[in-house]
């Protein structure tokens, strides 16, 4: 049972980073991206790469996999920052369709569909990480580093300027701000953090497929961040551990066929969802919106 409960809190830890960092351009850029588990993969397979080639160090594996990460996200996020709204989604969904492709086809880098196997503990200061207790030790501190990370970063200048780009871009375009650099700059950071998240899975798993970077992750993530509450410091955290928690908690109900529990899951985030869009439209941390509106 402790084994299980360990592993549960090691894989919420790396999903509530992955809805961290998605929040951090979702709520305070305005920038709605279904290519979050693009550069969660990116940062797995690369920390997977330079472990199994190079040297386990966590910090160089880390320190690659930010920077390969955010290098990759400004490649990408150049032409398609030039669109808005829902035309960056549309563009996020290509960026995300493209991925998957690339960590399927790309064999001697991702091993193809058959994914990376044997990735080797990483090690600090020479010491091996191999249980389950210090994995948790090392996920619950990225996490931590992950919200200090994004809180610095939203107090100050950087912070104030994207959020006055969320509310409007034209306004702080005349404001004088960069709105191109700085949306640029916050996908870079977005996607850097989370890589962080890809390395400890990448490490915990000791192995690493395209299953877990799909559409499917991406639409997690967001539906994490809503339901939690965007442009909030905790929301994402508390959306990760509802729907973490509800699917684990699906599974102890007896009447339950244990064939169809995907499926169900699968309805019951649907109707949370669409319960939250009706009567709590800023999540479980935002509240109603001002003036009593729904």
């Amino acid at each position: 049972m402790l084994a299980y409960l360990q592993n549960i809190a090691v894989l919420f830890c790396v999903n509530a980073m992955l809805a961290v960092t998605l929040n951090f351009i979702m709520g305070y850029a305005g920038i709605f991206s279904l290519a979050h588990a693009i550069f969660f993969g990116v940062g797995a397979y690369t920390a997977a790469n330079v472990a199994m080639h190079f040297s386990d160090s966590l910090l160089l594996c880390t320190v690659a996999a930010v920077l390969v990460s955010a290098v990759l996200s400004m490649v990408l996020a150049l032409p398609a920052l030039r669109v808005r709204g829902e035309y960056f989604v549309a563009a996020s969904l290509g960026l995300q369709v493209i991925g998957v492709t690339v960590f399927s086809e790309w064999k001697g880098v991702t091993g193809g569909l058959g994914g990376l196997v044997g990735i080797p503990p990483p090690t600090i200061f020479g010491h091996a990480l191999s249980t389950p207790a210090e994995f948790l030790a090392l996920a619950i501190a990225g996490l931590i580093a992950v919200l200090l990370i994004t809180t610095a970063l939203l107090r100050g200048s950087f912070g104030r300027s994207l959020m006055a780009i969320r509310d409007s871009e034209s306004a702080a375009q005349s404001a004088g701000k960069w709105v191109a650099a700085i949306k640029t700059l916050s996908v870079a950071v977005s996607a850097g953090l989370a890589a962080v998240a890809g390395v400890i899975y990448a490490f915990y798993m000791s192995f690493v497929n395209v299953e877990g970077f799909m559409l499917e992750t991406s639409i997690l993530l967001m539906a994490m961040v809503i339901i939690g509450g965007t442009g909030t410091v905790f929301g994402p955290i508390i959306g990760t551990a509802l729907l973490m928690v509800l699917p684990a908690a699906l599974t102890y109900l007896p009447f339950l066929p244990p064939a169809e529990l995907g499926t169900i899951q699968q309805i019951v985030y649907g109707a949370v969802m669409v319960l939250l869009m009706m009567y709590r439209p800023g999540g479980l941390v935002g509240g109603r919106r001002k003036g009593g509106q729904a």
